[in-house]
């Protein structure tokens, strides 16, 4: 996350907890993104908005060999320690970093993998955020990102669906998200244009986990598209 739109505070807290067992961000988005994700025995992997640290446990239980956590919340950065207290202190670290800025701290071609789980519409310098992700990432390396879904958006906020604006989502009575709505041209348009090749896209639905999570927005995934999830490469 950047440091104006990160969870900070009681809103890190809010979402670590919705992040561990939510019907749309554990058993939806989490379950589509680690399929792409595939094998990733051996791996560097980039975690880039990584939160409370759920991708990162789950890619190190399934064998990376290193994960680089990095977010501007340090809140979440703080949830994302306890989660992994049981990992060895070598095989990650945690950066409090804004995604806006460059990731100065990575070198080139250090990562095979690098994950931008539902970060990617906060940011307002996505090209100049995508030209770092393929900076860092080796010939041949992959790229997942997820993102919500531009119907999905155009459904809930109304209006033309080719309107690009910072919106807010409501999740209780005190807490939004903030972010921009895009269309599907512009996603896919900014990630070839940086370099990436498409390999994958996935719609996700909710899984069996997510109706006993949720029954509601379990539904509500099999009848809108809530975010997509993309597979791509650095060639």
């Amino acid at each position: 996350m950047t440091a104006e739109t990160a969870y900070h505070g009681p809103m890190g807290e809010l979402f670590a907890a919705q992040a561990t067992d939510s019907a749309y961000n554990a058993h939806t988005d989490r379950p589509a993104m680690l399929e792409l994700a595939g094998d990733v025995q051996g791996f560097r992997v980039l975690d880039l908005g990584c939160g409370a640290g759920h991708y990162a446990a789950d890619l190190l239980a399934r064998g990376a060999a290193f994960v680089t956590g990095v977010d501007g919340s340090a809140s979440l950065l703080d949830a994302a320690r306890r989660r992994l207290a049981g990992v060895p202190a070598d095989r990650f670290a945690l950066h409090l970093h804004d995604l806006e800025r460059p990731l100065g701290f990575l070198p080139d071609a250090s990562a095979d993998l690098a994950v931008a789980a539902l970060v990617h519409h906060h940011l307002e310098r996505r090209a100049e955020f995508l030209a770092e992700v393929h900076r860092v990432l080796r010939p041949g390396g992959g790229f997942l990102l997820s993102t919500t879904h531009p119907t999905g958006d155009w459904v809930g906020f109304g209006g033309s669906y080719f309107d690009e604006e910072r919106v807010r989502l409501p999740i209780d009575d005190t807490h939004a998200l903030d972010y921009r709505r895009l269309t599907l041209e512009t996603v896919v348009g900014e990630l070839l244009a940086a370099g990436f090749v498409l390999e994958q896209l996935r719609e996700p639905r909710g899984t069996d986990a997510a109706r006993r999570a949720d029954e509601r927005r379990w539904r509500k995934t099999h009848q809108q598209p809530m975010f997509l999830a993309l597979r791509l490469r650095r060639p």
